[in-house]
């Protein structure tokens, strides 16, 4: 697949005075240097050299580097690490789809799957999703990518679906409440149309918002939530509930093989820098020494997993034989409030910590019970939070320095910009 060049890495040459007068100094050491340059370009290196002596074809060449390509990524600015693939038999090799796959999950989960040897597809409405994200695994024959909107239809030929596509961040899922109302049902009503045809089996990333402004604490599986079904984040909660239920009236009726996630406050790189999320607004905040906003007193109570934790316990889930909900998130509980001064210190900033009007149904605690993960698919975090910010605060410094000034995004509904 084409991977694009980013022009700012390829400056011009200097094009050298031309000399076409023979009576010029120079214009002999021209004709030198020319030829001395022509004989170079014939000179093969050692490395180019085979073991009897003779020179690899340059379609030998070619073969060789697309086998260098199809082995790893390739390192870019996002993610400049590079990942080896495994080389599985085609017994073994799996078909998988990521909806939502150009997003922050999305394309780390991609990493872990690519890395495992699979064949991996991405569907994207890049709506959220960003194509720098997965940029690395463009020119990798396992990988391909459509652009698709998950509330039509698709045909596809698969072993597993992964589907994560749905917008995550209030100010995001706000913007569009009818069309994130339709990703949650339509998405997932094609998804599992798709899965019952080709008998995949599908994973859905449902999430800790279907639990409303809880009442018990910490949240199980068993507990129903408190949601307010006609409140602005009632889109997004009340859509992955109706997916919840499509899953499981699948599985009962038709026999589809199907997982969920009930996925709690997630960080670290790629999250999209103007999500408004708690995680990103206030280390992009920190880091340009502008106020750390807190929308209420900053009593309200959040866990954080670090991203690499959640993409083990989605595996995990997926190729496990546990079937009911599960919860996946970090039981560390922190203040909001606590979390803005932590977030202060390990950036060195000299923000200012600036309390807003409360925002409408923001829940009032929010902490998993991971009793059941522990005890079916034998997952727990293995990130402190302390570290995986260590990480998440390098990432948003480096988008920084690229692409200057970010302004952090409020609580209201926002498009996500570029």
């Amino acid at each position: 697949m084409h991977v694009e060049e980013h022009p700012e890495e390829h400056e011009m040459p200097a094009i050298p005075e031309e000399h076409d007068d023979p009576d010029h100094p120079d214009h002999n050491k021209d004709s030198a240097d020319e030829a001395d340059e022509a004989d170079e370009s014939v000179v093969t290196t050692s490395s180019e050299v085979a073991v009897d002596g003779s020179t690899p074809s340059p379609l030998k060449r070619i073969m060789e580097d697309q086998d260098i390509l199809g082995r790893q990524s390739l390192p870019t600015s996002t993610t400049p690490k590079v990942m080896f693939t495994n080389k599985l038999p085609d017994s073994t090799r799996m078909k998988i789809l990521v909806t939502g796959g150009a997003g922050f999950v999305g394309s780390h989960l991609v990493d872990k799957l690519m890395m495992e040897g699979h064949e991996v597809i991405v569907v994207d409405n890049f709506f959220t999703g960003q194509k720098k994200n997965i940029a690395h695994w463009l020119q990798h024959p396992n990988f391909s990518v459509i652009v698709h909107d998950v509330t039509e239809p698709i045909q596809l030929e698969v072993d597993q679906i992964y589907h994560l596509a749905c917008p995550a961040s209030p100010p995001h899922y706000q913007y569009n409440p009818v069309k994130t109302i339709k990703t949650s049902t339509m998405g997932t009503l094609n998804m599992l149309g798709l899965a019952k045809r080709v008998r995949a089996r599908m994973l859905l990333t449902s999430t800790s918002e279907i639990y409303g402004d809880p009442q018990e604490h910490p949240q199980k599986e068993s507990y129903w939530g408190n949601v307010n079904t006609i409140g602005p984040r009632s889109c997004y909660d009340e859509g992955k509930r109706v997916a919840e239920t499509m899953m499981y009236s699948y599985r009962n009726q038709n026999k589809v093989d199907v997982r969920v996630a009930r996925i709690f406050n997630t960080f670290g790189p790629r999250m999209h820098p103007n999500d408004g999320r708690v995680v990103s607004n206030f280390i992009i905040q920190a880091l340009q020494n502008k106020n750390l906003t807190i929308y209420g007193e900053g009593k309200q109570t959040r866990s954080f997993q670090y991203v690499s934790d959640l993409v083990d316990g989605l595996h995990k889930l997926m190729n496990g034989n546990y079937d009911l909900p599960v919860n996946l998130g970090n039981p560390d509980e922190y203040s909001v409030g606590n979390f803005a001064e932590q977030i202060k210190e390990m950036t060195k900033s000299s923000s200012k910590i600036v309390k807003l009007e409360k925002s409408q149904d923001d829940p009032s605690q929010r902490k998993p019970d991971i009793t059941t993960a522990k005890r079916e698919i034998n997952w727990q975090p293995q990130v402190t939070v302390k570290d995986g910010l260590i990480k998440t605060i390098a990432y948003f410094q480096s988008v920084l320095d690229e692409s200057g000034e970010i302004k952090p995004t409020g609580p209201g509904a926002a498009k996500p910009e570029a």
